[in-house]
């Protein structure tokens, strides 16, 4: 047990008739931004980081992620990254796929072909591959990810119908066409109920810097709509339906993992030129450009390409509408179901503020094309989530008419292209850098687009989301630290709490105390200077240090990998009669003598303010008396 003893202050003033009043407000405690007392008063020291399943690459301590290493941030960022100019045009290209889908909406099955094409980035040379092969997930009840506590997370629904992938075939272009199925693990490290994260074998090193050709077949059989992917009778929407290439760090450390219900994602940059195939009377929005859209034989055929991603999804449905529009430069299309015009007019609205508040914010927009899906109704689990250049939202049609519903999750959702989308961070590792990150962000653009009722507008209720995020920080108490992996956390409550809601609570307190300018240059200088450069936690602290000075990271650091928090309580209050000293006091050259007795109605308040936390934010304490006068002192 760690304990530490709080400094006190005693904040006072002499006015007539003080009524301290507690319960109601009239003595209000106000922290400089939000990261306000939780719950109970244990505080216990954050725990080392452990392998939470079987198989999984362990996480790296932030201790360990200290340690000097070639791709080490500098020490300053500097103020060329506050804007644009030094932005990279292009990702350094690492797993490109040319991939052609088939999909056969009877059966739900995608039938798939193609190559991959993967450099070897790091310093030494390697012997093996790892594939994720994430559909795997939803192949039964005994897989990580559908025999974990939460099922299927987010979506809160089981796999009714199994899905699958099965790799037909696997060759190795540049060892002779050498089949390396045979060599391929046919289960999860160390989890034979498993078949997500695959190994494979290869028959020579591929040395540093050299590039292997891979040819792949493979059939996907989509789950009835589970974790934002499958498909609900002629709805499709097909997400980590390809066999995917593992990152491989600088250091030679493959990031492979088994898929977990909490966890996202974690890929290499590199291009894709995907050629879909469907029935002819379907609407397919995905990743990328269309180059080229025919129709052969009652069959729709359409080749997508975009360059600078880590992944590629795609939807098909014959029941979508579609919208057309340019903002900011970006070709925007927004399929959305029939009659919902007025989420259409939302989802619009949303975009128009927040492309142009992103890309001035935290760099501009690369690409060519962004997709908004909005799913229909029955399949709303595919909704609210994000892929490169492609996002989902979602909502009631009736949702719009009180709150904010739609536009808040297609900024939310947009914001990812950002967070995580630009920069590529761990998201299983560290899942506090994509989502929390992002939910910041997010809580930034509603406040400034929206106003006070940013979550919910109702003529006689206005709810804004800086407050429902404090609420929901606070509600998980302090029974664990922000900055772990996914899969450790025990379930998507605690995650979202903390992950969520805290880290963007600890971004605006940090705003409160330092200035919310100096934490958007900050957190703008990290995201373009390290945009396709997959950063760690070390990278994000040392930007932030660099605009907010060391006793802001110092108080960062301990809220995100310990269990720091601010604890500001009072200790007594009181108000009593103002007594003049008794005795005898020179005055002037006269010696005046001094009954003691109090003049009427003259009171002084007292209010003894004690921290708990051990960050160290300043305070104000404000003293209100009943008759309206007020002082407020600085700590």
């Amino acid at each position: 047990m760690r304990t530490e003893t709080a400094p006190e202050q005693t904040a006072g003033t002499s006015r007539k008739a003080w009524w301290l009043q507690l319960g109601v407000g009239a003595l209000c405690l106000i922290a400089a931004g939000g990261l306000f007392r939780y719950a109970g008063e244990r505080f216990l020291p954050a725990p080392e980081f452990v392998a939470a399943l079987p198989g999984q690459s362990p996480p790296v301590p932030l201790e360990a992620n200290r340690t000097p290493h070639p791709d080490a941030p500098p020490r300053e960022i500097g103020p060329t990254y506050d804007g644009d100019a030094a932005l990279p045009e292009h990702a350094k290209e690492v797993a490109s796929y040319w991939l052609k889908a088939k999909l056969d909406a009877d059966t739900h099955r995608v039938t798939g072909s193609g190559r991959i094409k993967w450099t070897n980035t790091s310093d030494v040379a390697v012997r093996q591959l790892w594939l994720h092969l994430y559909l795997n997930a939803f192949k039964n009840a005994d897989t990580v990810f559908l025999r974990s506590p939460f099922g299927a997370g987010r979506s809160g629904d089981k796999a009714e119908e199994w899905g699958y992938i099965d790799l037909v075939k696997l060759r190795a272009v540049d060892f002779g066409g050498v089949d390396l199925l045979k060599n391929t693990a046919k289960h999860s490290p160390d989890d034979p109920k498993d078949e997500t994260d695959i190994r494979v074998d290869l028959p020579q090193e591929v040395a540093a810097g050299a590039t292997l050709t891979l040819e792949v077949e493979w059939e996907s059989q989509l789950p009835r709509i589970v974790e934002r992917t499958g498909y609900l009778s002629d709805y499709h929407f097909v997400a980590q339906w390809f066999p995917k290439l593992a990152r491989l760090e600088r250091d030679g450390t493959w990031r492979h993992f088994t898929f977990h219900a909490q966890s996202e994602f974690y890929a290499d940059y590199g291009n894709y030129d995907v050629t879909l195939d469907v029935p002819e009377r379907y609407v397919v929005g995905a990743s990328g450009e269309t180059i080229e859209r025919r129709v052969e034989g009652g069959r729709l055929i359409q080749r997508q390409r975009v360059q600078d991603v880590h992944d590629f999804a795609w939807t098909a449905w014959p029941g979508f509408q579609q919208h057309d529009e340019t903002i900011d430069g970006v070709a925007v299309k927004v399929l959305y179901p029939p009659a919902h015009e007025r989420n259409l007019a939302d989802t619009l609205d949303a975009l128009r503020f927040a492309l142009p508040h992103f890309g001035k914010h935290y760099g501009r927009y690369p690409y060519k094309t962004l997709t908004v899906v909005h799913p229909p109704r029955y399949a709303a689990n595919s909704g609210g989530m994000e892929y490169p250049t492609l996002i989902t939202t979602g909502g009631a049609w009736h949702d719009s008419y009180w709150n904010r519903g739609v536009g808040g999750v297609t900024i939310h959702e947009l914001g990812h292209q950002w967070f995580y989308g630009l920069v590529g961070t761990d998201e299983h590792n560290w899942p506090f850098l994509d989502e929390g990150l992002n939910s910041y962000a997010e809580l930034v653009a509603m406040r400034e687009h929206y106003g006070e009722s940013s979550l919910v507008a109702l003529p006689s209720l206005s709810i804004n989301r800086r407050s429902v995020m404090r609420a929901a920080a606070a509600s998980y108490g302090e029974d664990d630290v922000v900055g772990r992996p996914a899969a450790a956390f025990p379930n998507f409550r605690a995650m979202g709490a903390l992950v969520y809601a805290r880290t963007a609570t600890i971004m605006d307190t940090l705003a409160g105390v330092y200035g919310r300018a100096n934490v958007e240059r900050a957190l703008g200088r990290y995201m373009r200077y390290y945009r396709f450069k997959h950063p760690g936690p070390r990278h994000f602290v040392a930007a932030m240090r660099e605009v907010l000075g060391d006793e802001a990271s110092q108080n960062l650091e301990r809220a995100l990998f310990e269990r720091g928090r601010v604890d500001y309580t009072i200790r007594s209050v009181e108000s009593q009669k103002t007594r003049k000293s008794a005795g005898i006091f020179d005055d002037g050259g006269r010696h005046t003598v001094s009954s003691g007795d109090p003049p009427e109605h003259d009171y002084t308040g007292r209010a003894l303010v004690y921290r708990h936390g051990d960050l160290k934010f300043p305070v104000q304490v404000l003293l209100l008396a009943q008759v309206g006068s007020r002082s407020v002192q600085d700590w």
